[in-house]
């Protein structure tokens, strides 16, 4: 038996059995949960004792939320076509011709397009209102919370696509 069979016979290189793919879902969707529009969200609950904080959060929000404004303007449809090219891509090798690698990636990259949507939306709600202190809270909050409601649908979806995957591979015949 040479090296490579036993690597692979030892460590099952397909995706959704794949320790390392779940690892990579918990800390993509713990992270996109903490940083709302780059900001710590431990940073908006300080806002609410300390006016240093809240100081930080605006100026945080401000400079982010510019960025954002600034790339979707600049550069939003070469990134929105490169999106639905990839997404596309994507579905149709994962879907259609049985590629569980593309499956997998799909199953990461389609949710985190709506979250980026979601923080596009929100970036421009924040920039035409102008809101500072417990409005802007408000509005972060609630971003957290639509994105973390994404998250666990995405989980839940993407948990069921892959013991699903894995009875389907894992049965004879």
């Amino acid at each position: 038996m040479d090296w490579y069979s036993l690597v692979f016979e030892m460590i099952d290189m397909r995706s959704f059995s794949n320790l390392w793919y779940w690892i990579a879902l918990a800390v993509m969707w713990s992270s996109v949960s903490h940083f709302v529009l780059g900001v710590p969200y431990d940073l908006v609950t300080r806002a609410e004792k300390s006016e240093e904080a809240d100081a930080d959060l605006t100026l945080i929000v401000g400079v982010n939320v510019r960025r954002i404004h600034y790339i979707v303007h600049s550069a939003g449809l070469w990134v929105l076509g490169f999106t639905f090219f990839l997404l596309t891509t994507l579905a149709i090798t994962g879907f259609f011709y049985g590629v569980e690698f593309s499956q997998a990636v799909f199953l990461l990259a389609f949710p985190m397009s709506g979250v980026a949507l979601l923080s596009i939306f929100t970036a421009d709600k924040i920039l035409a209102g102008e809101l500072v202190g417990e409005a802007l809270r408000k509005r972060l909050r609630r971003h957290r919370l639509y994105t973390q409601i994404i998250g666990m649908i995405s989980i839940f979806i993407t948990s069921v696509w892959g013991m699903y995957q894995n009875l389907m591979i894992g049965l004879p015949g």
